[in-house]
């Protein structure tokens, strides 16, 4: 007798499996970069692929990326030299064009074993300084016969963009020879008036402190050095600014007090006197900028700090009295300098950005209070 009674019941109908979302390729990635006007990708091992939008990290909805698909992607945009450089040195970068028409740098680099890449989008117009936000009184330096003029900030802030746009200047308006070193060559630039001549490094030369010191025999008027990464490169852009040669290149800081001690600090103390010395005679300016996202519309907007080298800041750079800088810059509109605060004041008063952001980018809050006062924002 059987204790329970059994019944007999329809099997259970299979649940379909959810179905599979595949990573697409990196052709339908790139696309979605510039259909969207993103500024970067980035593809990590564990995460979704995932688009920088004016300024901020957004996620797709696509699924993780693995280990396989991340270097599937990375075979999709660099070579296999590139990709044993990875082995070798852990990061390289490069830049490719897409669809022949549009350019991206690229970073691919190891982090836990894995593959992860970063590209960012260059943009295909070139820019104007006007259109970047540059004073009128920027130009002139453009035109000098030597000296050095640096571009510094943050990395993502526009510095290669504004360089790029000051050398077509140059290239437009004067009939000389442009010689590039670039860390990968990003924008291409045609001859116009002048020649331009563009060396990769990794490609067309070794390093950035040997294309330098090849340069100077090449008859340059003008010379591009894509970053002062080491004390080598930064003393032969010294070098060359004092020989007859107006020399452009780049730093991560933000600040132009901050930039010279960066420079003078890279050297052994026994040289820092006469760097000094050389610093006061042939750094012409010093161009920082950084990038906010609008508060009032979709994009980005840059504030700049500008320091036009006269004989007082010539003094306190040999004087090591850098900390007196920015005061000079305050004072020193009609020379063409403009300070990070007026700049930013000057954003915020026209309903760009908000005040926050001005008090959270300043660097003297004080200052940017006193220049902001009771005024209150265009409403548009």
């Amino acid at each position: 007798m059987a204790l329970f009674e059994t019944r007999k019941t329809a099997p259970e109908p299979p649940v379909p499996a959810p179905p599979v979302v595949k990573i697409p390729p990196m052709e339908d990635l790139l696309r979605t970069v510039i259909d969207e006007g993103a500024s970067d990708l980035h593809l990590s091992v564990g995460a979704p692929p995932a688009l920088r939008m004016n300024g901020r990290l957004v996620k797709t909805t696509l699924p993780p990326l693995t280990p396989e698909d991340t270097e599937t992607l990375a075979r999709a945009v660099t070579s296999d030299a590139n990709l044993q450089r990875v082995s070798e040195e852990g990061s390289v970068d490069f830049a490719f064009s897409f669809r022949g028409q549009d350019r991206f740098r690229g970073s691919v680099y190891r982090q836990k074993g894995n593959l992860s890449m970063a590209l960012r989008m260059i943009p295909k117009k070139m820019l104007t300084l006007e259109e970047i936000g540059l004073p009128a009184s920027v130009e002139e330096l453009l035109f000098l016969p030597r000296g050095l003029i640096l571009v510094t900030g943050p990395t993502g802030s526009g510095k290669t963009t504004t360089l790029a746009a000051m050398l077509d200047v140059i290239n437009s308006k004067s009939a000389g020879h442009i010689m590039t070193i670039e860390d990968p060559i990003e924008y291409f630039h045609g001859h116009k008036l002048g020649i331009v001549n563009q060396r990769e490094v990794g490609v067309d030369v070794p390093n950035f402190a040997e294309g330098l010191r090849r340069a100077l025999r090449q008859d340059p008027n003008v010379i591009l050095v894509g970053e002062m990464r080491d004390l080598e490169t930064m003393e032969t852009a010294i070098t060359a600014a004092e020989t007859g040669h107006l020399v452009f290149s780049t730093l991560h800081t933000t600040g132009a007090a901050r930039t010279v001690d960066r420079i003078i600090d890279a050297f052994p103390s026994t040289q820092q006197d006469q760097i000094r010395v050389q610093l006061g005679g042939n750094l012409k300016a010093v161009i920082s900028q950084i990038l906010l996202p609008r508060s009032d519309m979709d994009g980005r907007v840059a504030a700049f700090e500008i320091m036009v080298n006269t004989p007082s800041i010539a003094a306190l750079i040999r004087d090591n009295k850098t900390f007196r800088i920015p005061n000079d810059i305050l004072t020193g509109s009609k020379f063409g300098m403009v300070s990070l605060e007026t700049s930013l004041v000057q954003h915020y008063l026209n309903g760009r950005i908000s005040k926050e952001q001005v008090l959270g980018k300043a660097q003297d809050q004080q200052a940017a209070i006193q220049l902001m006062g009771d005024q209150k924002p265009i409403k548009r």
